[in-house]
């Protein structure tokens, strides 16, 4: 069955966005308390100092970080980052329908990490055609995707002009959808396949049609972390580097930080030391997301899986050190949907999207779903007693009605 449908995009400033949301859902928002509702209880002293500073909306110290890290209070962590995950947005929570594409898996680098990428020509390579590419894109329009997300191994054979093309060919076929791609891993290998500058390569791709660049490839910046887990890839600053050029662009990006391998507490805290430092520049980081390692199927498949507590506790702690980044998201492919629904109510609040064929972590021995429709994103954020707003990658509300182009459902 053909039903007609219609996406319309608002296109104001970000405070006329949020006052607009908090009016459009303002009996439930108006609910939301702007004082907490009752005094800050733990039995944990090391939290108190931090609570005093988080009431008095101090910025917190990288000792603070190691004190969240060590308390085994989960339920004051929690009620600290939604302490300040309301005072931001209220009752609000996002998410957008989008769709993943990954053009290619082979890659010359041999993280431990990854359980995606492939050698050329070995079992389970492949590489998309353009055709095919956009092809890929055009069959997971079905619920009129406002994003594409797109994002690849470092293959040693595709040339700069393969996705330059890639890109170009999307925004033609797609003059709507917000095109975010390529990691800051990806562009400054690109940059050296074309023997271009970081900025030159950005100004390219941006030229071609990029919106927005995803936040993965940071993993941990330690050195020592990265000598272990991925020593092919750039190293950290090279990674807050390509991000501020990106920045200075005017390229808006996200961030992430993958835990849950071989890093220790402090390397967490100096990671997101370091990304809080780059957006106090900037400001160009739209989101944080932290990204649970899965071990399965990669050289490092003898390590534990991170637990349900520990992830809540990333997520809140994510919330409580960044006090500059706007979106805390609880990335429901990675952390299961019921996880991310908790975590609603422990600092976060956007849960990504309908995705579509997600293949990064699948190949890592993630099981949930591949793909989540719009109405079950919205039961998971109702039940979570929050309101879903539906958004685009900008973070503007999207507005659907019926009219304009025909899917099939």
């Amino acid at each position: 069955m053909a039903v007609a449908r219609e996406h319309l995009l608002t296109r104001t400033s970000p405070s006329a966005i949020i006052k607009s949301m908090f009016s459009t859902f303002s009996a439930t928002v108006s609910e939301t308390p702007s004082v907490p509702r009752h005094d800050f209880q733990t039995d944990d002293a090391r939290l108190r100092p931090i609570a005093d500073k988080v009431l008095a909306r101090e910025r917190l110290s990288f000792e603070d970080g190691i004190a969240l890290y060590r308390s085994p209070d989960i339920l004051a962590v929690g009620w600290l980052a939604n302490l300040v995950r309301e005072r931001m947005w209220g009752n609000t929570a996002f998410f957008n329908v989008n769709r993943h594409i990954n053009p290619t898996n082979v890659c010359v680098a041999a993280c431990r990490l990854c359980a995606f990428g492939r050698k050329k020509d070995t079992d389970g390579s492949y590489t998309m055609a353009l055709e095919e590419a956009w092809a890929t894109a055009a069959s997971g329009y079905s619920e009129a995707v406002t994003e594409f997300h797109i994002v690849g191994g470092l293959h040693p054979d595709l040339p700069f002009q393969y996705f330059l093309d890639l890109i170009a060919g999307l925004k033609q076929r797609f003059p709507q959808v917000h095109l975010k791609a390529f990691t800051m891993v990806e562009v400054a290998f690109l940059a050296k396949r074309a023997k271009l500058s970081i900025r030159e390569t950005l100004e390219q791709l941006k030229a071609a049609g990029v919106d927005s660049l995803p936040g993965g490839g940071a993993e941990i910046f330690n050195d020592r972390v990265r000598r272990v887990i991925c020593d092919h890839k750039i190293d950290g600053d090279q990674w807050l580097d390509t991000a501020r050029i990106a920045h200075e662009l005017g390229m808006k990006s996200n961030c992430t930080m993958l835990y849950g391998h071989v890093e220790n507490e402090e390397d967490r805290v100096d990671h997101m030391v370091r990304l809080r430092e780059l957006q106090d520049q900037t400001q160009g980081f739209q989101t944080f997301i932290p990204l649970a390692f899965h071990p399965d199927n990669t050289p490092l498949q003898h390590l534990p899986k991170t637990t349900g507590m520990s992830d809540i506790k990333q997520i809140a702690i994510g919330r409580l050190m960044l006090d500059n980044i706007p979106h805390i998201k609880a990335y429901w492919q990675m952390l299961t949907p019921k996880i991310a629904q908790i975590s609603l109510r422990f600092g976060a609040e956007d849960l990504d999207g309908t995705v579509i064929e997600e293949k990064i972590y699948h190949d890592a021995g993630a099981t949930t779903p591949q793909g989540m429709r719009r109405q079950e994103l919205e039961r998971l954020i109702r039940e979570a007693g929050r309101v879903p707003v539906e958004r685009d990658t900008l973070y503007r509300p999207v507005t659907r009605t019926e009219d304009s182009f025909t899917v099939a459902v």
